[in-house]
């Protein structure tokens, strides 16, 4: 019965005094949980009620908050009952499942993001045929692609976990992802390279494409008019800080996972933190005050608020 609970139960081994501090911890993290709520559905709301952003631009911005939210949902609430919890623990499907939902939701908005940076191409480069390009059915199929890519791939890659065996049993971490593969008994070659597979079709093609995509309306943009190139820094400035902030996100989870022997526990605890906290937090806020027209509508709404 011993051995089927070491092999049924994970524990997270990442917390810093928690005793101590469990409940400075609950409320921060229970704040943060509920900004991250209040302004990700803020912005998604005031895209869906305002017909002049019902447009393939805000549409992807809609579709990344919504993004944002899902992710947050599969982290916070085991985080937030762990911090008042005797013990940190999990069952392996469990984790194999948070852990598969945050890598498909992650990297979901590499190809949201390579979407929205063709939008802004076509808009900027080739204004005229936009109507034509950037249809509704054309819409859809990158928002429904880029949830659906990532989930496929890394159905797989569960797959491949269910069957290895379990020889460890704790995780240095507050919550599963790329940790997982330091619990099994076997690391097979199979599952190292379709790990470096899925890095490279759903993270690094994307994010060149991104570059390359920016680097080229930049190109047209300094060639053409003042007003294109207005146009392009307003539209464009606030995706690539979303990138900027996504690849520091994706960066630190790679380092707090390779070097998690080797950083301090405070050290990885802070990072780990920081791993959730800020992606989330940041593109609503991002997209609230520098895309015109959400700003704009924004104000609008904060002002009535404050009216009342």
């Amino acid at each position: 019965m011993d051995g089927e609970l070491n092999v049924t139960f994970i524990t997270f081994d990442g917390y810093v005094e928690l005793q101590k501090y469990r409940y400075f911890y609950f409320v921060i993290m229970f704040t943060i949980f509920l900004l991250i709520i209040c302004s990700n559905s803020t912005i998604v709301c005031l895209i869906v009620i305002h017909k002049n952003l019902h447009e393939p631009m805000y549409i992807f911005i809609a579709a990344l908050l919504i993004n944002s939210l899902l992710y947050s949902i599969t982290i916070y609430p085991k985080l937030l009952i762990d911090f008042l919890s005797e013990t940190q623990i999990t069952t392996f499907p469990k984790c194999l499942f948070q852990g598969s939902m945050y890598y498909v939701l992650s990297t979901s908005e590499f190809l949201l993001l390579s979407a929205m940076a063709y939008d802004r191409h076509v808009s900027i480069c080739k204004p005229l045929q936009y109507p034509t390009i950037m249809r509704g059915e054309t819409v859809k199929v990158f928002l429904v692609s880029a949830w659906l890519i990532p989930a496929c791939e890394l159905a797989v890659s569960v797959v491949l976990y269910a069957n290895i065996k379990v020889c460890h049993f704790s995780i240095k971490g507050l919550f599963c992802n790329t940790s997982l593969y330091t619990l099994l008994c076997v690391r097979t070659v199979a599952l190292s390279m379709y790990g470096v597979f899925l890095l490279l079709n759903i993270v690094l093609i994307p994010v060149l494409f991104i570059i390359l995509t920016y680097t080229r309306i930049f190109i047209i943009s300094f060639r053409s008019g003042k007003r294109v190139r207005t146009k392009a820094a307003q539209t464009c400035l606030p995706h690539l800080l979303v990138l900027i902030n996504l690849s520091c996100f994706i960066s630190y989870d790679v380092i707090v996972v390779r070097l998690g022997s080797d950083l301090p526990k405070l050290a990885r605890f802070i990072m780990t933190l920081q791993i959730i906290v800020y992606h989330p937090l940041l593109n609503p806020f991002i997209y609230g005050l520098k895309m015109k027209e959400i700003s704009k509508h924004l104000k609008r709404l904060l002002f009535q608020v404050k009216s009342h």
